[in-house]
C-alpha cells in the first residue's frame, strides 16, 4: 500500500481526497497544529524518520472573497511549496493541485492549453504564485502539477462555489443568483482524485495537466440544471447582462495519457451533490448565503 501526505486535508480538496482515498492508500494528513508548512523548522521535524511514496500538495493561502485574510498568498504559496519541495529525499513524487489561475486572467481565450504558461505572467498574488511554481516544476522529474479550472463536491464553501451555492439556495427556499453569465470547465472532485490516483501510481510523460472536462458549460445552463433537479420555480437572477471571459482548459494532453478516463456527466454530479446536500441540512447556512458574496 503506498504511503501518502495530502496537505490541506482540512480544506474542500484535501478532505475529499482524504476520504476516497481511505481505503486504498496509507495517509498521513496532518493540520496546521503538527505541521505548520510555512515554517522551515516544523516542516523538516515533522519530514525526520519518514519516508512517503507522494505528496499530494492542496494546501494553498486563499485568496477568494470568502476569505478572512487574502493578504499575503504569494508569500505564504511559495514558502509552503519550497518548504515541502526541500524534504524531497523523503518522497517519490510531489503533485501540486494548481489551477487554471497559472494562466494570466487578463490573457483568458477558450481552452487554455498548457504551453500557453508563461506567454503572460500574472499580476494577482494568488495566480503568480501559482505560475512561479508551475516554472519551478517544469524542472523536476518527480514533481508533476495538475490544473483543474473548476472543481465541485463535498465540502465546498456553499457561500461562494457557484454549484453548491446554487444548490444550497434552492434548498432553502432562494433564487440563484449569478454575478454575470460565462462559459466555465467543471470537473467532479471524484474525477480530479482519479486523475490524482492515476499519477501516483504512473509516471508523467508532461510536468503539468489541465484537468477539465470535454465540455465547457455555461454558469446559466448550470443555473438551470439545479432548478430542473430540485423542481424550484424560483427565477434565476443576473446581475449583469451579457457574457463574462470564458475560464476553460484544453484536455487533449490528460485525454492522451488516459485514452480510457471518463469524466462524470455534469447533470450525474449534480444531482449527486444535490442529494448529498439534501440529506445533510444543518450545513446549509441560510443567512451565509443571503450575503451573497460572488
Amino acid at each position: 500500500m503506498k504511503r501518502l501526505l495530502i496537505t490541506g486535508a482540512g480544506g474542500f480538496i484535501g478532505k475529499n481526497l482524504l476520504e476516497l482515498f481511505s481505503s486504498g492508500y496509507s495517509i498521513n494528513a496532518p493540520l496546521r497544529a503538527e505541521l505548520d508548512l510555512c515554517d522551515g523548522d516544523s516542516v523538516r521535524k515533522y519530514f525526520s524518520g519518514l519516508e512517503f511514496d507522494a505528496v499530494i500538495h492542496c494546501a494553498i493561502k486563499p485568496g477568494h472573497r470568502n476569505a478572512k485574510d487574502p493578504s499575503g498568498q504569494l508569500y505564504a504559496n511559495t514558502r509552503m511549496f519550497y518548504n515541502l519541495a526541500s524534504q524531497d529525499r523523503h518522497f517519490g513524487k510531489l503533485i501540486f493541485i494548481s489551477s487554471g489561475m497559472v494562466y494570466d486572467r487578463r490573457c483568458y481565450s477558450p481552452k487554455m492549453a498548457e504551453d500557453s504558461c508563461g506567454a503572460s505572467v500574472p499580476e494577482d498574488e494568488g495566480g503568480l504564485s501559482k505560475y512561479t511554481l508551475a516554472k519551478y516544476i517544469e524542472g523536476r522529474e518527480n514533481m508533476l502539477e495538475l490544473r483543474p479550472f473548476g472543481v465541485y463536491g463535498k465540502h465546498e464553501d456553499c457561500a461562494i462555489r457557484f454549484i453548491s451555492n446554487a444548490i444550497c439556495r434552492t434548498l432553502a427556499g432562494l433564487p440563484i443568483t449569478l454575478r454575470q453569465n460565462r462559459r466555465f470547465d467543471y470537473v467532479a472532485v471524484e474525477d480530479l482524485a482519479a486523475v490524482i490516483s492515476h499519477f501516483i501510481r504512473h509516471e508523467a510523460k508532461f510536468r503539468a495537466y489541465n484537468v477539465t472536462p470535454d465540455k465547457s458549460v455555461e454558469l446559466a445552463e448550470v443555473a438551470e440544471l439545479v432548478r430542473k433537479i430540485s423542481g424550484s420555480r424560483l427565477p434565476v437572477d443576473v446581475a449583469e447582462p451579457g457574457m463574462g471571459v470564458e475560464y476553460s482548459g484544453d484536455n487533449s494532453r490528460l485525454k492522451a495519457e488516459l485514452p480510457d478516463f471518463k469524466f462524470t456527466e455534469l447533470e450525474a454530479g449534480v444531482r449527486r451533490l444535490y442529494e448529498w446536500y439534501k440529506a445533510n441540512p444543518a450545513l446549509i447556512k441560510k443567512d451565509e448565503l443571503l450575503l451573497d458574496k460572488r
